[in-house]
């Protein structure tokens, strides 16, 4: 699966959310529960910015961050 970027970045909860989970708070604990990878490393800032090219992994599942 992918997320296609509108901007220059996406924020990881906001990516969390839009892919994964249903709510922010939910985004927000699965980061914090140490949950969610970006390329391949633990992620725990809900406010990291994901570029064209990172890949996020979240409970088995992968999306990867696209530009349009």
């Amino acid at each position: 699966e992918t997320i296609k970027l509108r901007d220059e970045y996406i924020k990881l909860g906001q990516a969390l959310k839009g892919a994964f989970v249903e709510s922010g708070v939910d985004a927000k604990y699965a980061i914090e529960d140490g949950l969610v990878y970006v390329n391949g490393e633990q992620a725990f800032q809900r406010g990291k910015k994901l570029v064209d090219g990172d890949v996020v992994t979240y409970e088995g599942q992968t999306i990867k961050i696209i530009n349009k």
